[in-house]
């Protein structure tokens, strides 16, 4: 079986992003096709599922720890696919990107602490900062010449005015940048001049495009290293949300434990015993399916990229993503509300995708679309889409 060819039908699997459109994009079509969270239809590697049928067939699920020998494949994955060297002890396992993301932020900073975020962004670095009781503090992104780029003076000047911690969307999500080396030492100047804390999320690391290469900003210098934290997850790259794994990389000590000791509090010292026999057996057999997995999702994109902006006569453009398998779409020019955009691709073109809104008012009247589909489903999508914006006035 082709896993990037063969569709496979995920309704009434409890499948958020399929069994759940109705409530989320309140209608009662059952036609809307779900292109919108960023899960993938396409099924784990089988290295993966073999390694969990294997350890269902022992059938007992005690309490399971993280011994050495997979932390150092966590390790060796970071090396040989983003050229980073760490150390195991550096490690630290958590459900959750954003789970550990709250927990650095209540760590390392007080109530009332500014918090910055580079918007348009992932919409739960919005809640997870203001829930804590610390100032959301928003850096917007400059889009120029079809292109997204950080706004540096902006930067410095939030900086200045006493930013305590940066959260970091590297690759950026949702607008698909891979954040080139001299963007990154820069931004690690500014950080290291004025003291602030970049909590740094990489969970969509391994899903670039060639010739971008994902930097790690903690490898850039050994005080880099030191003022920061980085999030990272097997669970976008395999399709593994559903099994809550991911760790954190923190090479100062002091900051380690810690984190670690309000992760322990809320009783995280242990994951479940599926999301650890996945992360590990991802790590040392995946290389070849992610490798066909960008292929896919690359083209997957140029088709997007070669039928939209060309078949709506130029009202809809596509921001050419370097990484991730989401695509940022423009619809400015519909001069529709963002609502009404909203309802029309929902009721008229039948297609559920994220609201640009929801990533911050620089994403208003954009759209997000989960490219990790099956060929047909996206032929499909466009079609609709196409189609109704043709039909327009």
């Amino acid at each position: 079986m082709d896993e990037f060819k063969t569709f496979i039908n995920r309704k009434n699997t409890n499948s958020m992003k399929w069994d759940q459109v109705k409530r989320v994009f309140q209608t009662d079509d059952d036609d809307v096709l779900p292109l919108w969270v960023a899960d993938m239809d396409f099924p784990a590697p089988k290295e993966v599922n073999d390694a969990l049928i294997e350890r269902a067939r022992h059938g007992i699920y005690g309490y399971t720890f993280i011994d050495d020998s997979i932390k150092q494949n966590v390790a060796n994955w970071l090396q040989k696919r983003h050229g980073w060297d760490v150390d195991i002890n550096w490690l630290t396992f958590s459900p959750s990107v954003i789970t550990s993301l709250y927990n650095a932020i209540v760590t390392f900073t007080e109530p009332g602490d500014n918090v910055l975020i580079q918007t348009p962004v992932y919409t739960p670095f919005f809640s997870v900062i203001k829930d804590s009781g610390r100032q959301l503090v928003e850096n917007p992104l400059r889009y120029e010449n079809g292109t997204y780029r950080m706004d540096f003076a902006d930067l410095e000047e939030k900086f200045r005015q006493g930013t305590k911690a940066m959260v970091l969307c590297s690759p950026h999500n949702p607008v698909g940048r891979v954040w080139k080396k001299a963007e990154l030492e820069k931004l690690a100047e500014l950080a290291l001049a004025y003291d602030v804390l970049i909590l740094s999320d990489e969970i969509h690391a391994d899903l670039v495009f060639e010739p971008n290469k994902h930097i790690p900003i903690a490898s850039l210098s050994e005080e880099m290293a030191k003022q920061t934290i980085t999030f990272m997850s097997p669970t976008k790259t395999f399709n593994l949300a559903g099994l809550h794994i991911s760790y954190i990389v923190t090479p100062d000590r002091k900051k380690k434990m810690e984190m670690e000791k309000l992760l322990a509090l809320q009783g995280f010292r242990m994951l479940n015993t599926m999301g650890i026999i996945a992360l590990n057996a991802a790590y040392e057999h995946g290389d070849r399916w992610l490798n066909r997995l960008l292929a896919v999702i690359e083209e997957n994109k140029t088709y997007v990229i070669n039928r939209l902006p060309m078949e709506t006569n130029g009202k809809v453009d596509v921001i050419d993503s370097e990484g991730t398998y989401l695509l940022w779409l423009d619809f400015r020019k519909l001069n529709m509300s963002d609502k009404a955009l909203h309802r029309f691709l929902v009721e008229e073109a039948k297609v559920g995708l994220n609201a640009g809104s929801s990533y911050g008012k620089e994403g208003e009247r954009f759209m997000r679309i989960n490219l990790a589909c099956h060929k047909e489903t996206l032929q499909e999508a466009i079609d609709r889409i196409v189609q109704a914006v043709n039909k327009l006035p």
